[in-house]
């Protein structure tokens, strides 16, 4: 559906720090993403020798991001958004750069309106769940007269 460098087009991490690979599936609600950055020995979110598990919950912000850029009309600019909080995370690994397997990065939004946004997300390999959790994502106004608002 779309490559890393459409995804690193429209998020606000590049370079290394844009971490999916591929977007396979999106609709109004989800979106299913591939990773296989998790197993680089250069991973910028590496610390030492080892990436944490936790480290999922940015592949799954990114993708959050990813399925707004997606949703927003083709004619604006993508709108900024902050992860606000994280609940109920469920961390089933100790460490992803030990998954040999490509990393399924999935998010589905629970609800939201114009300025914030309920996803529960979930990171997997090889149909092995590796964390899940819920995030909140607190998405920044749009400007007066940019691309897209009536004048």
């Amino acid at each position: 559906m779309h490559d890393r460098d459409w995804i690193a087009t429209r998020i606000p991490h590049t370079g290394s720090m844009c971490l999916l690979d591929t977007v396979e599936a999106c609709d109004e609600a989800r979106i299913r993403c591939r990773a296989s950055s998790h197993r680089d020995p250069a991973h910028p979110l590496r610390n030492g020798e080892r990436l944490g598990a936790a480290v999922g919950v940015e592949y799954a912000a990114q993708a959050m991001a990813v399925h707004g850029a997606i949703l927003q009309p083709p004619t604006e600019r993508p709108r900024v958004g902050f992860l606000a909080s994280v609940r109920g995370v469920e961390l089933l690994v100790d460490r992803l750069d030990t998954i040999d397997a490509p990393l399924c990065v999935e998010a589905e939004r629970l609800s939201g309106n114009e300025s914030t946004i309920l996803y529960r997300f979930e990171v997997s390999a090889d149909g092995q769940v590796l964390l899940r959790g819920r995030a909140a994502v607190i998405v920044a106004p749009r400007l007066p007269g940019a691309a897209g608002d009536a004048a």
